[in-house]
C-alpha cells in the first residue's frame, strides 16, 4: 500500500487521534443499517448492522444475496459507527455491496446475556458468524477485521485453513495486534497508558461491572477496580471469563502473528508501522507468512488512522486499497 499522511498530521498518535475524532469519514451518505438480532448457540445474542447499497449497484437488478457481501469485524470497544466502520460502509456503497457489521457480545449498545464477553482470539465466534452469513447469502463474501476484529478474524482464517474458501473468498486484516503480550504491554506504557489505555478503560470497567450485577462472583471486583492497564483488566476479567488461564496464557494463545503460514486463502495483513498500539518490531516479516498473505506496513498511518488529503482530511484511503484488494481477490 502506497500512503503518505497529510504534512499536517506528523507522527502515529495525531494521525490515529484525528482520523478518529475529525477525519472525513464518507463521500455520501450514510450508511442506512437494518439492525438484526442473531440468537447465538449459548443462547445469548449478538445484533448485526445490514446494508444494502442497491442503488449504486453495479447491477441494480441483481438481488442482494447475488452481489458481493462485506462483513466488518470491528476493534476493541468498536460498533458500526466508529470511523473506519462508516469508511467501509461508503466503500461498499459506492461499489454496490451488501454490508454487514457483526458486533461482538456487548458492544451494540446493550449488555449481551452469557457470563462472557469477546476477546482477541475469538475465532469461534468469528466463525459461527461467517457460517451464518454464508446460509443466507449467495454472492461472494469478503471480510475485514479491524485491530482486535482483524486478529480475531486471522485466528479464525488459521484454524480453518482449507476450509475457510467454503466461507469467504478473502480476508483482511487492518492494524491487528499480531502480537498481543507486545501490544498490550505497549498500551500500558507512558501516553499510550494515559490517553488509549484509559479511553479503553472508561468504557470496559462498566460493562464489566454490570456483567458481575449479571452473574455475581464471577470475578473479583475490587481486583477489577484497582485494574489501570490492559495487562490487569484481561488477567481479572477477559482472560479468565473465555477459558484462558491467566493473561499471559491468553495473549499467547490468541495472538494471529505465530501462525500466519496456515492461511489458505487470499489474506491482507496491513499494519502501519508508526500505529503506537502495535511495536514494529512485533511485526511480521516476509519469510514467516505463507504463500496467501500479502503483507503491507507502510511507514506511516497511526493505528486505523491513514488520514488523507488537505484539511481536514478524510480516511477513506485505507478502506478503499484494503476494499480494492478484497474485490481483486474475486477476480
Amino acid at each position: 500500500m502506497e500512503y503518505s499522511a497529510p504534512w499536517w498530521l506528523p507522527g502515529g498518535d495525531m494521525q490515529t487521534i484525528w482520523a478518529s475524532l475529525y477525519g472525513q469519514r464518507r463521500r455520501g451518505p450514510a450508511p442506512v443499517f437494518k439492525r438484526e438480532r442473531w440468537i447465538t448457540p449459548d443462547m445469548d445474542f449478538i445484533d448485526v448492522d445490514m446494508a444494502d447499497a442497491a442503488a449504486d449497484a453495479v447491477d441494480p437488478a441483481a438481488s442482494p444475496d447475488q452481489r458481493t457481501l462485506l462483513v466488518l469485524f470491528h476493534g476493541l470497544e468498536g460498533s458500526s459507527s466508529s470511523h473506519y466502520a462508516e469508511a467501509f460502509g461508503d466503500f461498499a456503497r459506492q461499489h454496490g455491496m451488501v454490508y454487514a457489521v457483526p458486533h461482538f457480545r456487548g458492544c451494540s449498545g446493550e449488555l449481551n446475556l452469557a457470563p462472557r464477553a469477546y476477546h482477541s482470539g475469538d475465532f469461534e465466534e468469528v466463525g459461527w458468524i461467517l457460517r451464518r452469513m454464508r446460509a443466507r447469502h449467495a454472492g461472494p463474501i469478503v471480510a475485514v477485521g479491524v485491530s482486535l476484529g482483524g486478529n480475531a478474524l486471522l485466528r479464525w482464517a488459521q484454524e480453518m485453513e482449507g476450509e475457510a474458501s467454503a466461507y469467504v473468498s478473502a480476508v483482511a486484516a487492518v492494524c491487528a495486534p499480531l502480537d498481543l503480550m507486545a501490544g498490550g504491554l505497549a498500551l500500558g506504557q507512558g501516553f499510550n497508558r494515559l490517553v488509549y489505555t484509559g479511553m479503553f478503560l472508561r468504557s470496559m470497567k462498566p460493562k464489566a461491572l454490570r456483567k458481575l450485577a449479571q452473574h455475581p462472583g464471577l470475578f473479583d471486583r475490587d481486583t477489577l477496580l484497582s485494574a489501570r492497564d490492559l495487562y490487569s483488566f484481561d488477567n481479572v476479567f477477559t482472560a479468565p471469563l473465555h477459558g484462558y488461564r491467566d493473561v499471559e496464557d491468553y495473549w499467547r494463545r490468541a495472538s494471529a502473528g505465530p501462525h500466519l503460514a496456515r492461511i489458505r486463502i487470499p489474506a491482507l495483513v496491513l499494519n502501519a508501522r508508526n500505529d503506537p498500539f502495535v511495536p514494529v518490531a512485533s511485526l511480521p516479516r516476509a519469510d514467516a507468512v505463507g504463500d496467501c498473505v500479502t503483507l503491507w506496513q507502510p511507514e506511516e498511518g497511526g493505528h486505523v488512522g491513514f488520514p488523507h488529503g488537505g484539511w481536514p482530511g478524510h480516511v477513506r484511503a485505507m478502506p478503499d486499497a484494503v476494499g480494492t484488494w478484497l474485490l481483486q481477490a474475486l477476480r
